[in-house]
This record gives C-alpha cells, sequence and structure tokens, in this order.
C-alpha cells in the first residue's frame, strides 16, 4: 500500500503565489493519475487539477485554471501544484489524491475516483 502526504500550505497575501506537494510514499503504480482537490468552506470538494502517467496530460478545474500548474516527478513519486494570483476566496484545505483514473480531455473528475488520499493542507490568503 501506499500513502500520500501534502505539504507547502499556509498563509499567503492576496496576490500572492503558493506551491504544493504531493509526496507518494511506498508503492504506486505509475500509471497512477494525481488530482489535486480542495475544500473551500461552505462548498463542496471540487476538482483542481489532474496529472496523469509521466504528466503527459493535465488537466485543469474551472476553480483554478490559469493560476495554477501542476508538475510531476515520476522518479521522485511527487507531483507540485503551483498556485498563482491567489485570492481570498481561494482560502480551503488542499488535498492530494492518487488513483487509477485516466485524466480527462474534457470534461471533469470526481472525488471517488481516487483511492488514496492525504490529510490535506490549509491554504489561507488573507491581507
Amino acid at each position: 500500500q501506499w500513502e500520500v502526504v501534502e505539504s507547502g500550505g499556509g498563509l499567503i497575501l492576496p496576490g500572492g503565489s503558493l506551491t504544493l506537494s504531493c509526496q507518494v510514499s511506498g508503492y504506486s503504480p505509475d500509471f497512477y493519475s494525481i488530482a489535486w482537490f480542495r475544500q473551500v468552506p461552505g462548498l463542496e470538494r471540487e476538482a483542481v487539477s489532474c496529472i496523469g502517467r509521466f504528466g503527459g496530460r493535465v488537466w485543469y478545474g474551472e476553480s483554478m485554471k490559469g493560476r495554477s500548474t501542476a508538475t510531476r516527478d515520476v522518479g521522485r513519486n511527487t507531483a507540485d501544484l503551483l498556485l498563482n494570483s491567489l485570492k481570498p476566496e481561494d482560502t480551503g484545505v488542499y488535498y492530494c489524491a492518487t488513483g487509477p483514473v485516466r485524466c480527462p480531455i474534457t470534461g471533469g473528475i470526481v472525488p471517488g475516483a481516487f483511492d488514496t488520499w492525504g490529510p490535506g493542507t490549509q491554504v489561507t490568503v488573507s491581507s
């Protein structure tokens, strides 16, 4: 079995940038996709990005499209999510998840498709 742990959250000023990291420990199939979701207070968990095998396919959700960049290092079993132009409404808990899911070209992804989740990392955007 494998585990997922996020890091990199914190307090950031509006307009700032932050890089979140996801470490997958233990054996995990490299064909697994790695996704980022976020839980903003008062809203359902929403998908931010999905990066596929070897980082070849990347999908972004509407919530942070154009303000986020997902990358993956298969050799180190890590994935990063760069968040730019952060707004107070981006405040929430960001989760990394992995699973036997093929990242979409169109459409979206759902949390239930991913079988391994990290505990989440808090991102607070505030002045």
